[in-house]
């Protein structure tokens, strides 16, 4: 059946280096990228804020003047463009995410929806980064909830591994949310589930039915055949520099406009058409 599926693009990522990777990081930058994108078939945008000025670079900011100068900048280049924000920070101090969502009132936000041991060990046996553990219990998800349910945030529940995909349904059940979950199987990241596209119909068994999902597919493995077994089960998908530098030609991007490009042409190939932002708002219930 033919279906409409929503592209979402992550621009840049939490820790991708500009002076090293084409990510946007300015106010202009941002909006020019959302623009690019939008042509080529994105209504979302998933946004990380970066130190502005002297210190720009790599470092995320939770300065609430730089996201609401990001997402004001996005919205007077491109007002038909969903914006959804990070929210991602390890430790159960979350003003600044929160101050972030007050300030720029993004339609949707990002929501971890559990603890991962974040890690990548070397070719030679060593560790790519030091061990961490990016913690999200359910105090801190619960706070995420409120405030967005306060700021009517649609939350995007982002599941790096099948128990936090399983704790989703709980969370309802529990009580936390009431409404269909929009969720985002995160796959590819090196201690969380792979980027094997034979996983996912087992993934969507795991999910409400009522529930709108996509995936997000991490890395140079698998990327683009882990986004077309998505659509062929009925998920939207996002691309994007903070989630790959690669074109299914295996050529790395020099923007996310060539990624948005192919996986529209994905879409199209497999026989569905391209949710516009109107039909993507009605879709994830945004007002």
């Amino acid at each position: 059946m033919k279906r409409k599926i929503a592209i979402t693009c992550a621009l840049n990522g939490v820790l991708t280096n500009p002076k090293t990777h084409p990510v946007p990081v300015t106010p202009e930058q941002m909006a020019q990228q959302a623009r690019e994108v939008f042509e080529a078939g994105a209504t979302v945008v998933h946004c990380h804020f970066r130190a502005q000025g002297v210190d720009q670079g790599h470092l995320a900011s939770w300065d609430p003047k730089v996201a609401k100068d990001i997402v004001d900048a996005i919205r007077a280049e491109v007002p038909e463009m969903i914006i959804n924000c990070t929210t991602g920070v390890i430790g159960a101090d979350i003003h600044g995410p929160l101050a972030v969502l007050e300030a720029s009132r993004p339609e949707m936000a990002a929501l971890n929806a559990g603890s991962l041991n974040y890690l990548k060990v070397k070719e030679d046996g060593r560790w790519a980064w030091p061990p961490m553990l990016f913690d999200n219990p359910v105090e801190k998800v619960s706070g995420y909830l409120k405030k967005m349910k306060e700021l009517q945030i649609i939350p995007e529940f982002e599941c790096f591994d099948t128990g936090i995909l399983r704790s989703v349904k709980m969370y309802r059940k529990a009580g936390l949310y009431d409404h269909p979950p929009l969720i985002s199987l995160v796959m590819g990241v090196a201690s969380g589930m792979p980027a094997n596209p034979d996983w996912l119909p087992l993934l969507k068994n795991e999910m409400d039915e009522d529930a709108h999902w996509q995936v997000i597919a991490i890395g140079r493995e698998n990327v683009w055949p882990l986004l077309q077994r998505a659509i062929q089960l009925g998920g939207d998908v996002r691309t994007g520099l903070e989630d790959t530098f690669y074109l299914p030609t295996g050529e790395k991007a020099k923007s996310n406009g060539p990624l948005i490009e192919a996986l529209a042409k994905m879409v199209i190939r497999e026989g569905h058409s391209i949710a516009e932002s109107a039909e993507t708002k009605n879709k994830f219930g945004i007002r």
